[in-house]
């Protein structure tokens, strides 16, 4: 598990950083400024949560966790909803997506952010302290 979330991690931050550039150079002429920063919104959380994932990968490495873990299965749906309806609104112009399908979208994706954060926590006030802290 921990080899996929670091794959996952490392998917997530390589297409953070192409769509980042999309959107700086390419969607730029295409779509309204206020989109723009609709688009930039979810290569941002992609970027933070990819680092997250990325950290759950390297936490599993060290120790088992089923909370971890967890965490980590939230972050990816927290990317793909949240990140991807603002993606998807963005470019509602070019698509012809009707925001209403993806509106409630954003929303749920944010949940899994949320969630994730909450595993983290009490992942963290749950373990012992090692040797070494």
């Amino acid at each position: 598990m921990q080899k996929g979330f670091l794959i996952a991690a490392s998917v997530a931050g390589l297409t953070g950083v192409a769509l980042g550039a999309f959107g700086a150079h390419g969607l730029r002429k295409l779509i309204e400024p206020a989109l723009i920063d609709t688009w930039h919104t979810g290569v941002q959380y992609q970027i933070y949560h990819a680092l997250a994932l990325f950290m759950c990968a390297v936490y599993l490495k060290r120790e088992p966790s089923k909370l971890v873990s967890n965490a980590a299965i939230c972050f990816i749906l927290g990317i793909l909803l949240f990140s991807g309806s603002l993606y998807l609104l963005a470019t509602r112009e070019l698509t012809h997506i009707p925001a209403m399908i993806l509106g409630p979208v954003t929303p749920i994706g944010g949940f899994f952010f949320i969630a994730g954060w909450g595993l983290i926590l009490i992942q963290a006030v749950k373990s012992e302290p090692t040797a070494n802290s």
